[in-house]
């Protein structure tokens, strides 16, 4: 779907208008496309949309969710099932609270993967925001290799995800690294508007997160969000959904997000 816009929508499945849609928010690479190895079983009882964010786009949180809303509303002309799910992981799961403070009737659930709400507690991380814009392109390459390990639980993610992975993390000029660091930096939400979520909400933490204490920031959002919920995955590092043995279909079933037995009809 084309989207004059710094967003558009990608379809890793089937499109199929009767099951609920389920918007995925992808992670500071946003590209969109990490999703795959959970695609196939989602798409048995949802209709599957991944967020897109251009390479060159310097758009802020307002604009990015108002894009978002504006996708995923322009979605619903077109379907007769209007259940919307939203998921956001990492820099998604900021962007996804955002989108459904700024719509929150859009939304029937709303589910954050390692959220990067934290980002801005650690002012280490924030130095990239000021480094990244002047490192070479080779070097930009390379260091985004590195931070493989802090990303990723490397012995949990076949070789095609991890070579995939790395391929996201280049794909991003250092420049609009720098940007998004920023805004992870410059992230805010009051706590009075978390309280008036009222959107059931799942929160994912991987208890071995190098990057962020995801743990622990979900259980703030938790004393926060009225109607939230959190399971936390034992041996999981920051991008969960990657690894081989996570399963997020089985985990909005086992935390009653989706009925087992709903299976969407192509």
């Amino acid at each position: 779907m084309n989207f004059d816009k710094s967003v558009e929508f990608i379809e890793p499945n089937k499109i199929n208008r009767d099951a609920p849609l389920f918007v995925y928010l992808p992670g500071m690479d946003g590209t969109g496309e990490l999703l795959q190895t959970q695609a196939d079983k989602l798409a048995s009882c949802f209709d599957l949309r991944c967020l897109s964010i251009r390479t060159d786009s310097y758009s802020t949180w307002q604009t990015l969710a108002k894009d978002t809303i504006e996708l995923i509303q322009i979605e619903l002309t077109r379907k007769t099932n209007k259940e919307v799910h939203l998921c956001g992981e990492s820099f998604g799961g900021c962007l996804a609270l955002k989108t459904a403070l700024a719509a929150p009737s859009l939304f029937d659930r709303l589910i954050l993967v390692n959220p990067a709400s934290s980002f801005n507690q650690f002012p280490i991380l924030g130095l990239g925001v000021g480094i990244t814009p002047w490192l070479p392109t080779w070097l930009h390459r390379y260091s985004a290799a590195g931070l493989l390990p802090f990303l990723a639980k490397l012995n949990r993610i076949n070789d095609c995800d991890r070579v995939k992975l790395v391929e996201s993390m280049k794909s991003l000029p250092p420049q609009v690294v720098s940007w998004r660091l920023s805004l992870l930096r410059d992230f805010k939400v009051a706590d009075e508007q978390l309280r008036s979520l009222n959107i059931p909400t799942l929160i994912i933490a991987g208890a071995e997160d190098s990057l962020l204490p995801s743990v622990e920031e979900a259980d703030k959002l938790i004393s926060l969000l009225p109607t939230a919920c959190k399971t936390v995955l034992p041996q999981s590092g920051h991008a969960c959904l990657l690894e081989t043995e996570i399963d997020l279909y089985d985990i909005l079933v086992q935390e009653n997000f989706i009925q087992p037995n709903r299976i969407a009809v192509s």
